[in-house]
């Protein structure tokens, strides 16, 4: 883009325009102006829609990053309870784990039995 500026002073026989001549150039330069005021102002627009826009994404990562830490806690406590049922004696998990399959075995078995 070249804008054409003239000072409203200059004579029109210095620079060889006349009078029609500087009227073109005039409005040309208001043509060139609104284009880029337009454009200047769908700019703006962008940029605020972008700053909004990463504003609620923040927000979202936030709520992510405290979702997360309440569920790294959560796990922690967990592994903390299977660590200590893992240093309980074998044998005894071996027996609850016994009794639970004879529950399940009866359990299918009566199922099957009353059909």
């Amino acid at each position: 883009l070249t804008l054409v500026f003239i000072g409203d002073g200059a004579p029109s026989g210095n620079y060889g325009y006349t009078n029609s001549g500087y009227s073109v150039y005039e409005e040309e330069n208001e043509r060139l102006t609104e284009s880029l005021r337009t454009k200047v102002s769908a700019i703006k627009s962008l940029s605020i829609e972008i700053g909004t826009e990463v504003k609620n994404q923040n927000k979202i990562l936030s709520e992510m990053d405290n979702d997360f830490d309440s569920t790294g806690g959560l796990l922690g406590a967990t592994m903390g309870r299977l660590r200590t049922l893992s240093r309980g004696s074998q044998t005894k998990l071996l027996c609850y784990m016994m009794l639970f399959a004879l529950f399940v075995f009866f359990v299918i078995y009566w199922i099957i039995k009353l059909r």
